[in-house]
């Protein structure tokens, strides 16, 4: 039974809040809960800017580790070991969905057991840092052969990517970028799981992380978001989501956010928001950025700009370079023109992200 109707800004309002860009420690640790995509590396640390005033020290205090779908995430040391037990896969047809079967068609059928192999394997060799080349390649010699696939330009065979990255937490690897290479190492003593886990667990909670934040969502796009099939979430979705009605058709939200959500205010605020914001996480984007055209200048297959957020809607693109002065010339490109407002804010949210990347200032242009 549909509950209540929601409009526009109250949604826009709510996930604001939820997610920490009114910067409340209550939001960020909200947000947190679910971590915070990296990709491209160094734009997690753009999104901790744009919520917080020390965005070094929270940057700091969390770890980086592939998650969900295998994307590298910032994540809280203490959600770890739960993380790996609740993104490990359900069932075969899950784990079979999850690596696909691009690379790996018949590797993909062994399901679960694709995961702990490969799981069990990259354990074993990880031991101390490593490039990700190099623990690629020993990994691939200890799977079984259909776990791997012949890369023409290595000659050579290397494991399916989406079954590498999709074990690592599991494996108790940490991510550490160096430049523009990645290395490898193991999870400090203490945090993460104690061992590959031997069934999933906890997977409807996770979800409700994500319905939290970014509410309200679609078993679709629940689906979309964990990288598995409508059939699979529906088994283990959170048993407190509940139906409401929204510009985008009917959604589910946390039984708890209804009255945050019903109450939400208006969003006041210019944020830029980097590619892979937990903003930008949300899959209904034809109701986030109604225009197609601005869709696509988003979310683009290989290299997306970040975002400028003014009062809850995006209104246009931006990308930051460094200059040779050790500044950051940030270039934004406007949908539509920019009052004299929110052109200051700008600026200020410009030496933000400056500072975040340890810069001695930033300078704003307009492109169009």
């Amino acid at each position: 039974m549909v509950v209540t109707t929601l409009g526009r800004r109250r949604i826009l309002g709510y996930r604001a809040a939820a997610q920490g860009l009114d910067r409340t420690s209550a939001g960020r640790d909200r947000v947190l809960a679910l971590g915070v995509q990296d990709t491209p590396y160094g734009s997690a640390r753009d999104a901790l800017a744009a919520r917080s005033d020390d965005a070094a020290a929270e940057h700091d205090s969390l770890v980086l580790v592939w998650s969900w779908r295998g994307a590298p995430h910032l994540h809280r040391p203490g959600d770890l070991a739960f993380l790996a037990a609740a993104l490990w896969p359900v069932n075969d047809t899950d784990a079979t969905t999850r690596i696909g079967t691009g690379q790996i068609r018949e590797g993909a059928q062994r399901g679960l057991r694709a995961f702990t192999e490969a799981a069990e394997a990259m354990g074993a060799a990880l031991t101390g840092p490593m490039t990700k080349g190099e623990l690629s390649a020993a990994v691939s010699a200890a799977v079984p052969a259909d776990l791997t696939y012949h890369c023409p330009s290595c000659r050579t065979r290397h494991i399916s990517g989406a079954l590498f990255q999709q074990v690592g937490l599991a494996a108790r690897v940490r991510v550490c970028p160096q430049g523009r290479s990645t290395h490898l190492d193991v999870l400090p003593a203490g945090i993460g799981p104690d061992a590959v886990p031997d069934r999933a667990e906890g997977t409807a909670a996770a979800l409700h992380r994500y319905a939290d934040v970014l509410a309200p969502v679609t078993p679709a796009g629940l689906a979309a978001f964990l990288g598995t099939d409508i059939a699979t979430i529906r088994a283990v979705l959170p048993d407190d989501l509940v139906p409401v009605k929204g510009p985008a058709g009917t959604g589910l939200v946390p039984a708890s956010a209804v009255a945050d959500l019903d109450g939400a205010a208006d969003v006041r605020a210019t944020r830029l928001l980097p590619p892979g914001d937990p903003w930008l996480q949300a899959r209904d984007r034809e109701f986030l950025v109604p225009d197609r055209a601005r869709r696509k200048a988003i979310w683009r297959p290989i290299g997306s700009p970040g975002v400028v957020l003014v009062d809850g809607e995006i209104r246009g693109i931006w990308r930051a370079r460094a200059t040779p002065r050790d500044t950051l010339a940030v270039s934004v490109e406007p949908f539509e023109p920019l009052s004299v407002r929110t052109r200051d804010e700008l600026e200020a949210e410009a030496q933000r992200l400056a500072r975040a990347r340890e810069r001695t200032g930033a300078t704003v242009g307009y492109a169009g």
